[in-house]
C-alpha cells in the first residue's frame, strides 16, 4: 500500500519522539511491503519562529493532501517562552485548535491501557489496579468551551473575561455515535460524562446521548458527573470501557487516565473526522525541560502510529505488530526513565534513552 503521511514534529521533545515513530513505521513498511511517503510540515512554536503564526494556510493545504498526519508535541514553557507573550490566537496551542477545526477532526480517541509489565510504575495501589484496566476516552474535539465566544475587557473599573460553552445537538450526536461504534468493538459499555446537575450544555448533552443510545440496544449506557468520574478513575479504573465526554472534560480526564497507566508517555491519541483521515499524536506535552536530552518516552507516539495504521489505513496486522513489539520490549525489561519502578526496585530492567527505545521496538516489529 502507498500511504501519504504528513509529519508535524512540533516543539520541545516533538522532533525526538516523532523520529522514533517514523523509524518504527519504516520497519513496518520494510516487513510488509508498504510505501510510506512522508511530508514534513511546521506548526506550533517552530512555525511562529519562522512565519510569525502557529498555523499557516500552507500547512493546512498540505495536510489536506495527506492520507493521515502524525504529530509530535506543540508548545513550550509558558513562564519563559516568548511565544506566550503573544496574543492568545498567536500562541502555539492556537495552531492545534486551528488544525483540528480546519481538518474537521471532531472525535478524539485516547486509550488508557495498563501493561502488566508497568504495574510497578502505576501510582495506584495493587488492590485498586486489580486485574488492570483497558479504557478509551472518546472526546468531542471541535466544540464547547475551547471554541466558544470569548471576551476580555473592563467594566465598572473591573477587568473581566468570558468564555462561552456552546454545543448544538448535531455536534453531540456525531461524537456519541462514534463512541457507541467504538464500544461495539470492545466490551459494549459507554459511560457518558457531563455536569448535568449544573450546566445547560450538559443537560442537552445527556438528552442527545440518550437519543443516540436507542439505536444501540446492545450497548449499555450509563451517566456520570465529571467530578465523580475524576474520582472513579483513581478509585476503580477497571470499571470503564468507553468514556464519552465533551471537549474540556475530556482534555482533563484523559491526562488523569494517562497517569494511571504509569506515564503520560504511554498514552496514544487519534483525532478523526468523518472519513478515514486522522491526526495522530501522543497525549503528553512538549516537555521543553527535557528536550534534546534523549530521555523522552517515545512509546505514546509509536502507539499513535499504530492507531494510524489501524484507523486510517485498515492495516490491522501491521498495527498489531507495532503494539506487540512494544509489549515485547517492555517484557524484556527495557524502560525509559519515566516508566522505571517508582519503588526503586529496578532489578532486571534496562534504562534506555528515546532513540534506543525506538531502535528496540523497530527491531521487534
Amino acid at each position: 500500500m502507498d500511504c501519504k503521511i504528513g509529519v508535524i514534529a512540533g516543539d520541545g521533545i516533538g522532533p525526538e519522539i516523532t523520529a522514533q515513530a517514523v523509524k518504527v513505521l519504516d520497519a513496518v513498511a520494510a516487513k510488509y511491503g508498504h510505501d510510506f511517503n512522508y511530508t514534513n510540515m511546521l506548526m506550533g512554536g517552530c512555525s511562529i519562529d519562522k512565519y510569525g503564526e502557529p498555523l499557516t494556510q500552507e500547512t493546512i493545504d498540505t495536510a489536506l493532501k495527506q492520507d493521515a498526519v502524525l504529530m509530535g508535541s506543540i508548545g513550550g514553557d509558558a513562564a519563559t517562552s516568548p511565544w506566550y507573550k503573544l496574543p492568545a490566537d498567536k500562541r502555539p496551542e492556537a495552531g492545534l485548535l486551528g488544525i483540528r477545526k480546519a481538518l474537521r477532526l471532531f472525535a478524539n480517541l485516547r486509550p488508557a491501557y495498563l501493561y502488566n509489565e508497568l504495574k510497578a510504575a502505576c501510582p495506584l495501589r495493587d488492590e485498586v489496579i486489580g486485574e488492570g484496566f483497558d479504557l478509551i476516552i472518546v472526546r468531542e474535539l471541535t466544540g464547547g468551551l475551547y471554541f466558544g465566544k470569548r471576551e476580555t475587557g473592563e467594566k465598572d473599573g473591573l477587568r473581566f473575561a468570558t468564555d462561552a460553552l456552546t454545543y448544538n445537538e448535531e455536534e453531540i450526536r456525531r461524537i456519541a455515535i462514534k463512541a457507541f461504534e467504538v464500544a461495539r468493538k470492545r466490551r459494549k459499555k459507554v459511560c457518558s460524562v457531563d455536569k448535568a446537575n449544573v450546566l445547560d450544555s450538559s443537560r442537552l448533552w445527556r438528552a442527545v446521548v440518550e437519543e443516540v443510545a436507542k439505536d444501540y440496544p446492545d450497548v449499555a449506557l450509563s451517566h456520570m458527573l465529571v467530578d465523580n468520574c475524576a474520582m472513579q478513575l483513581v478509585k476503580d479504573p477497571g470499571q470503564f470501557d468507553v468514556v464519552l465526554t465533551e471537549n474540556m472534560f475530556g482534555d482533563i480526564l484523559s491526562d488523569e487516565a494517562s497517569m494511571c497507566t504509569g506515564s503520560i508517555g504511554m498514552l496514544s491519541s487519534a483525532s478523526l473526522n468523518d472519513t478515514k483521515f486522522g491526526l495522530y499524536e501522543p497525549s503528553g506535552g512538549s516537555a521543553p525541560d527535557i528536550a534534546g536530552k534523549d530521555i523522552a518516552n517515545p512509546i505514546a507516539t509509536i502507539l499513535s502510529a499504530a492507531m494510524m495504521l489501524r484507523y486510517s489505513f485498515d492495516l490491522e496486522k501491521e498495527a498489531d505488530a507495532i503494539e506487540n513489539a512494544v509489549k515485547k520490549a517492555l517484557s524484556e525489561g527495557y524502560r525509559t526513565g519515566d516508566i522505571m519502578d517508582t519503588t526503586g526496585n529496578n532489578e532486571g530492567f534496562v534504562k534506555v534513552g528515546c532513540s534506543k527505545m525506538g531502535d528496540i521496538i523497530s527491531e521487534r516489529v
